[in-house]
């Protein structure tokens, strides 16, 4: 799974199977051996995080929502990883 973007200790990977029809866009964070899908919204999908992390992933998410939309249709039109800066 491509690495898009990380912060605090939160790693953020996109991935999607090429040629079958996939579900939401979504991502795949994961934190301290822990590991959760979340939707571009922020809602959590599958899986678990820390109640921080889970709160920092969901204000990520408010704030590059445009962005993880066009980095899920860069990924899956062409292959391309876009990146997506995290917090600082």
């Amino acid at each position: 799974m491509p690495l898009i973007s990380h912060f605090f200790g939160i790693l953020i990977h996109i991935y999607s199977e090429k040629n079958e029809q996939h579900h939401t866009p979504h991502f795949h964070a994961k934190y301290a051996g822990q590991r959760a899908a979340y939707s571009f919204d922020g809602t959590l999908l599958e899986g678990e995080l820390p109640r921080k992390q889970h709160r920092l992933i969901q204000a990520w998410c408010e704030i590059r929502q445009d962005e993880l939309n066009a980095a899920w249709e860069a990924w899956n039109e062409s292959g391309e990883i876009v990146k997506i800066e995290g917090f600082k």
